[in-house]
């Protein structure tokens, strides 16, 4: 997992970062399917800004940054945090 932390303006890294900022995606017992990638890419259309959790227990933590990767690359978008099971993705 790679975050490009010179490409995220600054306001960018503040939003994501807020207590206000909540999650817009669950991602639950279904796992990541094509509908979910659908979903993330659409709201990523409507605004800059995504934060998804995934429910604990439904991957190993150790797999949870392929899974930020997997997001990332499948949606054309940019990691701006990945911490345990919440992350948030930028385009």
């Amino acid at each position: 997992m790679r975050i490009m932390a010179d490409r995220i303006p600054e306001s960018i890294r503040r939003e994501a970062l807020s207590h206000d900022f909540q999650p817009t995606i669950r991602i639950g017992k279904s796992g990541i399917t094509e509908t979910l990638i659908s979903e993330i890419d659409a709201q990523l259309n409507t605004r800059s800004l995504v934060k998804i959790k995934i429910n604990r227990g439904l991957f190993e933590k150790k797999d949870i940054p392929n899974v930020w990767s997997h997001l990332a690359e499948s949606t054309h978008s940019v990691i701006v945090l990945a911490r345990g099971n919440v992350g948030v993705l930028w385009r």
